[in-house]
């Protein structure tokens, strides 16, 4: 009887313990839901990245739609990056950290801004200029805050 109990905590032991391990694997948080930041500035419309073209960035993990897309990213990461670390532009403008809609965007100056959905974004486009410096000022205060802390 002894051994039919050992034996079970061992399996228990081992099954609590892989999971534990494989969470301290996941660390890193995926970036514009997969897609290839570098398509923003080159293609006609965002293209998703895949697994096989994948560079780590202040903490976010991106993906890459080629090899090359990876090595310009590598270059010069703050150039891709979204603004806000792509979360909604008008979100940030309002001290609000809403996830980003990566097919509801527009680049601005060499930079790319989410938003949210349409709708948001056509409340973003009435003062662009505008809401950019609220939120340039905003993201400041919380860029480092739990999105629903806010």
């Amino acid at each position: 009887m002894k051994i039919k109990q050992l034996l079970t905590a061992a399996i228990a032991a081992a099954f609590f313990s892989t999971g534990a391990i494989a969470a301290d694997y996941s660390h890193s948080t995926p970036a514009v839901q997969g897609y290839d930041v570098v398509t923003y500035h080159t293609d006609k419309r965002p293209l998703r990245g895949n697994g096989n073209f994948v560079a780590t960035y202040d903490g976010a993990t991106y993906q890459f739609s080629s090899a090359e897309n990876m090595e310009i990213f590598k270059a010069n990461p703050d150039k891709y990056v979204p603004a806000y670390n792509g979360y909604c532009a008008f979100g940030v403008s309002v001290g609000k950290k809403f996830i980003g809609d990566p097919e509801v965007y527009r680049v601005i100056d060499g930079k790319t801004y989410l938003n949210l959905d349409a709708g948001i974004q056509n409340e973003w486009l009435k003062d662009v200029p505008g809401r950019i410096k609220t939120a340039d000022g905003n993201w400041t205060k919380i860029k480092d805050k739990n999105p629903a802390s806010l």
